[in-house]
């Protein structure tokens, strides 16, 4: 499934290719998220054009509508899609967490905003030996996600590639309650091993997920345990702490007694700075929503070259926000060595005019620029540990100032 294809010379990265049954994927690479079996605003045909190798589905939102088994009867999610290469599906787990902990995004990777009244929110997960009970956040119905129950909605979608269930710690627990929050995850993967053994087709493949939180000697313990088992890959989750640094510490962690001969997904994590850092200690693949949730919000990835002749006072930004009055009579495209669909036809002032106009053609267009960029990005990150110039390529894509 996965070969390794060329070393660096000078950090951990590498290239390789994870073969699948609807494509190869070069690695590095990056996985758009397809939440609810799309990419909002972007058709797959578009997406097709647009080289994208890989999307990543959300079983959590896709169990509860249209529901796994319609999708099955449809043929698949790459039918329901109409979408030929390879799909990643999440085991549910992050998304049912995230109600229980009350966000994601704040809690699971450690952000501390404070809440009005700073009062906790209601939990809406209970966990038990046997799985997750959570209530529906569309019509408040009762369900069960099971490690059993997560393997079966990911074969009935069809996925390439799919993940075991495992319980998604905050950064606010204790060592004692990630450890056995560990244990529980450690037993749930052996659950979801056994049922994928027993329900997968020939062409899907599972990974298994590191997790341990913030403690060195927990991420040991599951990295080593994960790499004993047959997963076809590794994926790293659970809490990355609360800074950037201790999100690398973490990864660090988890590397260190990871097995290196299988493809290594880093969960969650799409910041330009951020994916660099990864690359060089030797994660092979990413995903985030950031990308097209910042286009949807006015924001387009730029190269570190914008700031050359930037109509704005300096800022070392990975993207720019075109919502900005600097933009209104700017003819230039978002980024000028861009050679997207967006790029090739509209002009900084008519994206920043179409946003303020509301209009969702600016959503669609800011979207697809980010994807294309994207794309462009870890194409250069795999050009540049092949020819040994890594450095230099992310001299170009991030500021070192």
């Amino acid at each position: 499934m996965f070969q390794i294809t060329h070393r660096s010379l000078s950090c951990n990265a590498r290239t390789g290719i994870i073969a699948t049954a609807h494509g190869d994927i070069a690695t590095p690479a990056f996985l758009f998220c397809a939440t609810q079996g799309t990419l909002k605003g972007l058709s797959s045909e578009t997406l097709l054009q647009h080289n994208v190798p890989i999307l990543l589905a959300n079983t959590y939102h896709l169990m509860l509508k249209p529901g796994s088994e319609r999708i099955r009867d449809l043929g698949g999610l790459h039918t329901f899609m109409g979408w030929k290469r390879p799909i990643f599906t999440d085991s549910g787990g992050y998304q049912i967490f995230s109600l229980g902990h009350g966000s994601v995004s704040e809690e699971i990777k450690g952000q501390r905003h404070q809440r009005a009244g700073n009062s906790a929110p209601k939990s809406l997960v209970k966990v038990t030996e046997e799985g997750a009970l959570f209530t529906s956040h569309h019509d408040g119905s009762r369900h069960a996600l099971t490690p059993e129950r997560s393997i079966e909605v990911q074969c009935h979608l069809g996925s390439d590639i799919m993940c075991v269930l495992d319980e998604c710690t905050p950064y606010h627990i204790s060592k004692e309650n990630t450890a056995h929050s560990l244990a529980l995850s450690h037993r749930w993967a052996l659950r979801s091993l056994h049922a994928f053994q027993t329900l997968r087709q020939p062409h899907q493949a599972l990974y298994g997920i590191v997790q341990g939180g913030v403690y060195p000697d927990l991420r040991q313990e599951s990295a080593e345990w994960i790499s004993a088992l047959p997963f076809s890959g590794h994926a790293i989750g659970g809490s990355l702490g609360t800074t950037k640094t201790q999100m690398q510490e973490v990864i660090d962690m988890a590397l260190q007694s990871l097995s290196r001969d299988k493809p290594i997904h880093l969960l969650g994590i799409g910041g330009i700075r951020d994916i660099f850092s990864a690359v060089t200690k030797g994660i092979d693949t990413f995903d985030c929503v950031s990308p097209t949730r910042l286009g949807r919000h006015g924001g387009g990835i730029i190269k570190q070259h914008y700031w050359d002749d930037a109509k704005e006072s300096f800022h070392p930004r990975e993207h720019i926000n075109l919502w900005k009055a600097c933009f209104q009579d700017d003819p230039r495209p978002i980024d000028i060595t861009c050679l997207c669909s967006t790029c090739k036809s509209y002009s900084r002032a008519y994206l920043h005019h179409l946003l303020k106009a509301k209009e969702l053609l600016a959503l669609s267009a800011l979207s697809l620029h980010n994807v294309s960029m994207m794309n462009r990005l870890m194409q250069e990150i795999r050009q540049g540990i092949f020819s040994d110039t890594l450095k230099q390529v992310q001299a170009a894509w991030i500021s070192t100032s």
